[in-house]
Order: C-alpha cells, then sequence, then structure tokens
C-alpha cells in the first residue's frame, strides 16, 4: 500500500498571501528608495564600458588595416626592387645583342619594367597616405579610450561607495524578501514582478485610500472596499491593474 507523502509546506490563507504580497511591496519600495541614491550611476557605467568596448572593437579594427597596408607596401617594395633587378639586367642584354628586333624587343621589357616602377611608387605614396590617416584615427580614438576610462573609473568608485555604505542594508532588506516569498505562491509572485515591471513607480500592491486607488488615485466602490478588506480573494484596481490592499491599520 503506498504510503502518504509528507509536506513541510505551509498552505497559506488568502489573506496571508496578500499580506505577505504587502509587505513585499514595502520591503522592494525601501530597496527602491536605495537604489534611488544611485541615481544614474549604473546606467553612465553600463554606457562608458559599452563605449569603451566599441572603441577597442574600431582600435583593433584600424591596426589590422594599418598591418594590411603594411604588407602591401612591403610587397609593392619587393616588387619595386624587383624591376629594377630586371632593368639592370635588360640593359646589360642590350649590350650584347645581335640584330635590332632583339634590341627593340629589350627595350619593351625595359620600359614594361619601368611602367611597373612608377605604378609601384604610385600605390606607395598611396599607402603612406591610408597609414597616416589610419595613424591619425587610431590616436583619435585611443584618446577617447583614456578619457572615456578616467570617466568610467570615476564613476565605478562614485557607485562601487554608494554600494558599500548600503550593502549590509540592502541585504538585510533581500533577506526579509525573501522571508516574505515563502508565504506567496508562484502565480502570484509572478504577477507581482509583471506589475512592478509595468509601472513607473514600482508599486504592484497599495492601499485604498480616502475611497480610491493608491496608485491610479480612481475611486473604488464601496462593495469593492468591503471585499478587500476580507482579504479573501485577491482584487486588482480596474483602471490600473495595482493589486489592492486595505491600510496598514486594517
Amino acid at each position: 500500500m503506498a504510503t502518504q507523502k509528507k509536506t513541510t509546506e505551509v498552505d497559506y490563507s488568502m489573506q496571508e498571501k496578500i499580506a505577505a504580497l504587502y509587505e513585499l511591496q514595502k520591503i522592494d519600495s525601501q530597496i527602491d528608495e536605495i537604489n534611488k541614491i544611485k541615481g544614474e550611476l549604473p546606467l553612465e557605467v553600463q554606457d562608458l564600458e559599452d563605449e569603451i568596448a566599441g572603441l577597442n572593437t574600431r582600435i583593433a579594427n584600424i591596426e589590422a588595416e594599418i598591418e594590411e597596408i603594411n604588407s602591401l607596401s612591403k610587397q609593392r617594395s619587393r616588387e619595386k626592387d624587383q624591376a629594377q633587378m630586371l632593368i639592370a639586367k635588360y640593359k646589360e642584354q642590350q649590350n650584347n645583342v645581335r640584330n635590332n628586333r632583339e634590341f627593340d624587343a629589350i627595350t619593351k621589357e625595359i620600359e614594361y619594367q619601368e611602367l611597373e616602377i612608377e605604378l609601384a611608387d604610385k600605390r606607395l605614396k598611396e599607402y603612406n597616405a591610408g597609414i597616416k590617416v589610419k595613424k591619425s584615427a587610431l590616436a583619435d580614438a585611443q584618446a577617447v579610450v583614456a578619457e572615456r576610462t578616467v570617466d568610467l573609473n570615476a564613476k565605478k568608485s562614485e557607485l562601487d561607495s554608494i554600494e558599500a555604505e548600503t550593502a549590509e542594508q540592502v541585504a538585510s532588506l533581500e533577506k526579509k524578501a525573501e522571508n516574505a516569498k515563502t508565504k506567496i505562491d508562484e502565480r502570484l509572485l509572478t504577477a507581482y514582478n509583471r506589475i512592478r515591471r509595468n509601472v513607473h513607480n514600482g508599486l504592484a500592491v497599495v492601499t485604498v485610500n480616502r475611497d480610491a486607488c493608491g496608485g491610479c488615485y480612481n475611486r473604488i466602490p464601496p462593495q469593492r472596499q468591503a471585499d478587500i478588506r476580507q482579504g479573501k480573494k485577491l482584487i486588482v484596481c480596474e483602471y490600473c491593474g495595482r493589486i489592492l490592499v486595505g491600510g496598514d491599520e486594517e
């Protein structure tokens, strides 16, 4: 006979779940307030890191382009040297020709190699000009990286200082938040997190104040307020979608 499976999970009532949701909201709001101290620093740090990463990629690309141009320049220099050697060889052969036809053929070869040298010189000038432009762009990018790195280090230092000052408080609040979550089932927790993401102030759970929703301030009918106070079911504002609870005194 199969034995009944035991569980240590507690079946919390809806009132307890709603109370835990409200407690979680208050804790998360405290964490939000602490995070406001950081201001735009986290985003600024991320933006600077992304910009520096992009600049470093650009620097690597420019360095690769300079290396490629240098390689082409060396190849052209070798071709030029080879053409000069051939010209010297052909001029020596001209001294030993037996007829005008051989002399004209060698002369054409010399002229061809001279054109090759002219073309090589033209390409070498273009490569040198290209390298100058690339090196200027490289220096500019490196200067910007150096400048942005100084800014990044300053902002990271400021952010680290704030996080160090608030770390203990945040850790304590996060522990309380985890305790509150143990009373909330996964479905409610998912809904809570979704609402928090979709509202500008992070308030997914609000109280009814002066007969109105504490989130959007639209009026809540008396019967609906009575249902909220009883806490037997989850009730959301029909206007803003926030979870509604009674005040702290209730």
